[in-house]
Formats: C-alpha cells, sequence, structure tokens
C-alpha cells in the first residue's frame, strides 16, 4: 500500500477546487505527469479528495469496493432533487434501483421505441430545408427535451406547446441554479441564481403531481404503481427525469458525433456506419470514450481502504475523471485517437471500461435508454444527410463542465441524401 502522490494541502487555503472547475481536463493532464501517475490528491471542496484517472481505480472505486465509497449526502444534487436513486446510499439506493429498473428495459423500452423514432423524425426532418448551417447542440438539445418531457411526462410538443414551452422553461431555470452558487438570497430587483431555481422546482413539482394524480397512461402512470418508500419518491425521481441534464447529455454526444463523423473525408465512416451496426455501435463507443458528456463523479470514503494500490483514509473524497480514464494508454492503444475498429478488436467487450454513465452497481439506469435513442438519431442522421463544417475553420476546443460541448457552439451545413439510398441500406 502507497501513499497517494500530491498534496491534499490545509483548510481554504490549500484548496483547488477553482482551478479544477476552470478546466479539469489540463488539472488532471498537468498532475499525472508531474507525479507520473494517473492516481493523485488535491484539495477538493475543502476535503482531500484522491483523483483517479486510470481504469483500475475506477473499476475499483465503482464496482469493487463501491460499499466502501458513498454517495455525499451533503451534495447539491441531494439539495436540488431530494432522496433519489442517484443520491441515496446502501439498502435504500439498491431498493430504489430494483423498483425502477423495470421502467427502462424490457416491455417498457420496447413502447418508447415508437416514440423516439416519430421524436428523431420530427427533430431532424428539416436540418437540410433552410440551406443555412445550423447550430447542432440547440437541434440536438431540442431533441433531447422533447424525448424526455414525451417519455417521462406525457407532455409533448405539438399537443401542448404552452405547457410544454413553460416546462422547458422552468427545467432550465432549475438547472442554472443547480450550477450556481448554494445561496438562497432575495432581495429588491436581484435574487440568487440558486434562489430562482428553488422557485422553478417548486412550479415543476405542481405540475409533476397533478400528473402523477391525474395522469394513469406511460411512464408517469407506471411510476405511480411502484412500490416506492414514501409519498414523494415518485415526484423527486420525475423531477429529476426530466431535468435539463439529460438533454444536455444527448446534446453533447450527439453534437460530438456529428463533427467526428463530419466532412467528405468521413464519408466512407458515415457509409460503414450506415450499413453495419456493429460499426455504429463502435462508433457511438468512441465518441463515448473521447468526449463523455459528464467529467465524472465523486464518492466519499466510508472507511480506510484503498484504490489501485494507494491508501484512501477514511473521510477522504475519491473522484474519477471520465475524460482521464477513458485515455488510459495501459488499457487504451493510441488513446487520443478516434478510432471506432478497436471495440472490435483489442478492446473487444471492454465497454464497462467506460465510465460516462458511471459504472457498477450506482451505473445509470437509463443506460439501454440512451444507447437506443442515440442509434435512433444517429441512424436518421445517417440516412439522410451528408454534413460538414460551415465556416470549414471553427474553433472546437471543447469546456468540460457542466456538460461537455464546444466552448463555442459549432454550426455544421447538412446536405440531404438522395433517398434510394436509404432504401438500399435497408435491404442490406
Amino acid at each position: 500500500m502507497s501513499k497517494l502522490p500530491g498534496n491534499a494541502g490545509v483548510s481554504l487555503l490549500g484548496d483547488k477546487s477553482l482551478e479544477f472547475y476552470r478546466d479539469p481536463v489540463s488539472f488532471c493532464r498537468q498532475r499525472i505527469e508531474k507525479h507520473r501517475s494517473r492516481v493523485f490528491q488535491c484539495r477538493l471542496l475543502n476535503r482531500p479528495t484522491a483523483f483517479i484517472c486510470s481504469v483500475q481505480g475506477m473499476r475499483e472505486l465503482l464496482c469493487e469496493k463501491s460499499s466502501l465509497f458513498l454517495k455525499d449526502p451533503t451534495d447539491l444534487m441531494t439539495n436540488m432533487y431530494g432522496d433519489t436513486v442517484v443520491t441515496t446510499n446502501g439498502e435504500e439506493a439498491c431498493l430504489l434501483r430494483l423498483s425502477l429498473t423495470s421502467l427502462f428495459t424490457g416491455s417498457s423500452l420496447h413502447s418508447s421505441s415508437d416514440y423516439i423514432t416519430s421524436v428523431c423524425e420530427c427533430c431532424l426532418k428539416d436540418l437540410s430545408l433552410s440551406g443555412q448551417p445550423e447550430c447542432v447542440y440547440t437541434v440536438f438539445k431540442r431533441l433531447g427535451t422533447e424525448l424526455v418531457l414525451g417519455l417521462f411526462l406525457n407532455v409533448r410538443a405539438e399537443e401542448q406547446p404552452e405547457l410544454f414551452q413553460e416546462i422547458s422553461q422552468l427545467c432550465t431555470q432549475h438547472w442554472h441554479g443547480l450550477i450556481s452558487a448554494p445561496v438562497n438570497v432575495k432581495v429588491p430587483m436581484w435574487s440568487s441564481g440558486f434562489s430562482t431555481a428553488l422557485e422553478a422546482r417548486d412550479k415543476l413539482m405542481e405540475i409533476i403531481k397533478d400528473k402523477l394524480e391525474n395522469d394513469t397512461q406511460g411512464f408517469v402512470g407506471s411510476l405511480g404503481s411502484l412500490p416506492l418508500p414514501d409519498s414523494s419518491c415518485a415526484s423527486q425521481h420525475l423531477l429529476l427525469f426530466i431535468s435539463a441534464l439529460i438533454p444536455k447529455a444527448l446534446a453533447s454526444l450527439l453534437t460530438s458525433f456529428t463533427l467526428a463523423l463530419s466532412g467528405n473525408e468521413q464519408e466512407e465512416t458515415r457509409r460503414r456506419a450506415l450499413t453495419d451496426a456493429g460499426y455504429l455501435q463502435g462508433v457511438l463507443l468512441e465518441v463515448q470514450r473521447l468526449w463523455p458528456p459528464f467529467i465524472g463523479g465523486r464518492r466519499i470514503a466510508d472507511q480506510d481502504s484503498t484504490l489501485a494500490g494507494f491508501h484512501v483514509p477514511k473521510g477522504h473524497g475519491a473522484i474519477y475523471i471520465s475524460h482521464s480514464v477513458h485515455r488510459d494508454p495501459e488499457v487504451f492503444q493510441q488513446p487520443d485517437d478516434f478510432l471506432p475498429e478497436r471495440w472490435s478488436g483489442r478492446n473487444a467487450g471492454q465497454e464497462h471500461f467506460l465510465c460516462s454513465f458511471g459504472s457498477g452497481p450506482r451505473g445509470c439506469i437509463g443506460v439501454k435508454l440512451t444507447d437506443f435513442f442515440l442509434k435512433e438519431a444517429c441512424m436518421y442522421l445517417l440516412k439522410h444527410y451528408n454534413w460538414c463544417l460551415e465556416p470549414q475553420s471553427q474553433d472546437l476546443e471543447y469546456k468540460w463542465l457542466p456538460v461537455s460541448r464546444p466552448a463555442n457552439p459549432p454550426t455544421i451545413s447538412f446536405t440531404q441524401l438522395d433517398p434510394t439510398r436509404s432504401d438500399r441500406s435497408n435491404t442490406r
């Protein structure tokens, strides 16, 4: 057992939170090089914290030793969403997962497929119509919003446009408060972002409770019939499921997909992804590996333990950095290169080494739904369009918090494909 490389610093003065949040990727890269280790320590959120940037360390933290590292009960997510499958620990988290998983798999997932397909067509069918380049992140965020509000709340944009718009705006206000300083202050002519978020949350909860009481169909009806711990549990989870976080994550991945496959030089990659389902899966895994929507996740050591051979004392934080884990050269050769074929070669069967949506017993319960949606959206794009950056020269430098995307939203020009091409692809 070795001591963690680095320095946890002293209270307040030694805290590196601001430096980390400004540029988490550079923060980790510099320290990996300095300590020659993909596991190191710093002070984050005024707590000594182990940074986990290796596949081995991530697997231990999230899988083999997940019961030793707990979610932080004081985390802002708990304040904003209450006790949910994301924020709870121990037996409560296990029971919630058992109850909720059925809503995201099997027959429930199958029953959502027609709606997912229709939303993709509705939001993506006119990308070439104007002849002008599209801000794809905005397009995909709208697509994700229509998906989550339609699936989880039975509110569909074409049927209830005013309610859809109201909920969308409230979700955005709620989200912006989540990422602001958690100070609930109101004075004349000004209120904190957190205060505004709490007001938005209260309005959303009113809408959600009305839905749970009066809507017996679809996801809302199924959720309301589950054996959950208390009466507020269903509404708290619906608040989580319709949050702006999910559309932003989907928009992040779809934006990265279109950028990775953009231009004439990627025409063969697009053609192969359209006609070979296995290759498309490799493309999506590689997009997720290189540009994960979330930077990682944080836990607290419930007792003395080790991660990747390093001692982590009780009370220390432990944060896995998905961007760094996904570029671990011990697992991924040529880690910075976009190589979809790696997933049918050396890394075949190693999808569990990715942690964009967590991993292990606390991984995202909606990962199958996410995977299905991404494939539907990407297949629609591949069947109907060629695309390229316009203008060709754009700054595509990513920002990584709170959700990854190019800091300057890219614009892409779409060209409609010959419809007979997609017909031919359907026959293969």
